[in-house]
């Protein structure tokens, strides 16, 4: 057995799972040149919700974010979370927006695209999976792990088979609810490493207190790689802490070969930011740390909890939270067992609060949910309530068919309709995936701007020979 290698998630899904992804650019930039020899197999730092969080929230350019990274991460493979054919935005966009985004990730620093669908629908990958290998990136291929009547082990199995033959260079088992349990993850990976030749990937979290030892079972079961996140961020809602592992790992035919010194300098480093985090109340470590059953009891991921959580508080009914819970697996059902990941979490949760406040079942149904019935989603993986359908969308009718072959070529389009922004050609992505929130960032990067010239011009004036 060749020893495990580790991505570690402290620059995206640590902060992510812990902190609503509020760590600053300039709050990891003095971690890199550490961070850059321990060794790491990758490290996770773009993607996910963090594009969205630097353009929102923190008056970042998530472009220059990964520009900085890479210039300080210079023997380390960088790795980002794609949603398929939907980005990082909340819709399916069109092949060429896909491929421009896929192939200015690369360009700026990305070494490995993890690329999910919330259906498992391979569709839904074909054209990010195709532009990675296009332009020589890394393509990591994930399957969206749950359970249900249908996501039995076969499944999976058959999954990865079809992963393989889809041109992935890994498969990830992305267990984003710490759902896997350890003979379960055991028992999984032996398969799948008896079907595939690719080398596989394993990502879990510690929200349920079962992540460490569904690591170490998948070790032992050959995994090639695992993801860990260092300590100040590590383990609960986030993935199990990467020191831990090291530790347990150490002097085994399993051994790492990272340096605990080095990582614990590493913790030492982060430990602050971490207090940043909590102290502007972005971070609650009684919440995030705690361990919660009710994952396993609902399959109910630790993001969409809080989200639950804040829309009962919206309207005053948190006293209704274990109706709302148990209402998750009944519309999860009734839409034919998506998995519970953005954004298939976001639409089963939010009907199932409405489901309850309503007083009637699916009396009132977003969009999100009618779409998702439509099929303009994907395949959903089981049988349909058929009621619910009608109810839900009518005479409407289901796709079959990939939803994206019905969206035209709108590259042209969204340059035009940002063209009194653009300042770098990665601008155009920014603007697809939020043409709300990126238009606020490029006045404020603008403003910014004028004010550095202005300064500049003023400390020439200063200077010029009288």
């Amino acid at each position: 057995m060749a020893k495990v290698q580790i991505t570690d998630t402290i620059l995206r899904d640590g902060h992510q799972s812990q902190a609503a992804t509020r760590m600053r650019t300039e709050e990891m930039l003095p971690a890199c040149e550490m961070l850059d020899k321990v060794g790491y197999y990758s490290l996770e730092c773009w993607g996910g919700a963090t594009f969205d969080s630097c353009l929102r929230f923190l008056n970042e350019d998530p472009w220059e974010r990964l520009r900085k990274l890479r210039k300080a991460l210079p023997n380390t493979k960088l790795q980002m979370l794609l949603r398929g054919q939907n980005l990082l935005g909340y819709r399916p966009y069109a092949d060429d927006v896909v491929e421009e985004f896929v192939r200015l990730a690369i360009k700026n620093g990305i070494d490995i695209i993890r690329c999910f669908d919330a259906l498992n629908d391979l569709r839904n990958m074909q054209t990010a999976v195709k532009a990675t290998k296009k332009y020589g990136g890394i393509a990591e291929i994930a399957l969206s792990y749950t359970e249900s009547p249908v996501h039995d082990e076969d499944y999976f199995v058959n999954l990865a088979v079809e992963i393989e033959k889809m041109g992935a260079d890994l498969i990830c088992i992305k267990d984003m609810a710490n759902l896997l349990l350890p003979y379960k993850a055991y028992s999984l990976v032996k398969r799948l490493k008896a079907a595939t030749k690719l080398p596989i990937v394993l990502h879990t979290h510690n929200t349920t207190g079962t992540g460490d030892m569904v690591l170490m079972k998948a070790i032992e079961a050959g995994v090639d790689v695992v993801d860990t996140c260092l300590s100040p961020l590590g383990s609960g809602t986030a993935q199990p802490a990467t020191e831990t592992l090291v530790a347990t790992m150490a002097g085994t035919e399993y051994d790492t070969g990272l340096d605990l010194n080095l990582l614990a300098q590493l913790a030492e480093y982060f430990r602050p930011v971490a207090d940043r985090l909590t102290a502007d109340g972005w971070r609650d470590p009684a919440r995030v740390l705690g361990v919660d059953v009710k994952t396993l009891q609902y399959q109910v991921p630790g993001g969409m909890l809080s989200n639950l959580i804040g829309q009962l508080k919206q309207a005053n009914q948190l006293d209704k939270y274990y109706d709302v819970l148990a209402e998750v697996p009944r519309v999860r059902k009734d839409f034919g067992y998506p998995p519970l990941v953005t954004p298939t979490s976001q639409i089963v949760g939010t009907q199932a609060v409405m489901n309850v406040l309503s007083g009637e079942r699916y009396k009132m149904v977003p969009k999100e949910s009618k779409d998702l019935l439509a099929g303009n989603y994907g395949r959903l993986p089981a049988e349909v309530n058929e009621d619910v359908r009608k109810k839900c969308i009518g005479d409407t009718k289901v796709i079959t068919h990939r939803y994206a072959d019905d969206v035209p070529p709108e590259l042209e389009k969204l340059k035009d309709e940002m063209r009194q922004w653009y300042m770098q050609e990665e601008d155009v992505l920014s603007y697809a995936m939020f043409p709300k929130v990126a238009p606020k960032f490029f006045e404020y990067r603008a403003a910014q701007q004028l004010k550095v010239d202005s300064t500049m011009l003023n400390a020439e004036e200063k200077t010029m020979p009288v």
